[in-house]
């Protein structure tokens, strides 16, 4: 039972069909690891255009795969971002997320056996 996210929005939208939502979640998999990096080096180098971008792109997937307290964390990141904060106020707002993901990323392999 998944407990990092939950498909029933992708379900719905597909009318429950699993092809794709193995489409989805590899698309997570391949998509938001390389951007959770990006989103890290962008906020270690004060880059908040880039950091901004990294979280809008990934925004849609974390909604989609019902990652509701991430999606909440990523749109802490991005509104750092505009406001252009300082390092230390978002730093453990981006250690939360990434764990969120990580932890999300291992169940979907096993879950999905891939």
């Amino acid at each position: 039972m998944a407990l990092q996210y939950n498909l029933a929005k992708v379900y719905e939208i597909s009318e429950n069909d699993t092809e794709f939502a193995l489409q989805i979640v590899t698309l997570f998999l391949e998509e938001v690891p390389a951007e959770m990096k990006s989103i890290k080096t962008a906020i270690e180098e004060k880059d908040y255009t880039r950091t901004y971008s990294a979280c809008h792109k990934i925004k849609p997937t974390l909604d989609l795969l019902g990652m509701d307290m991430a999606y909440e964390e990523n749109i802490q990141i991005m509104t750092w971002a505009k406001a252009e904060g300082k390092r230390k106020e978002i730093k453990e707002v981006y250690k939360s997320l990434k764990d969120r993901i990580d932890l999300a990323i291992k169940e979907i392999k096993k879950d999905f056996k891939l």
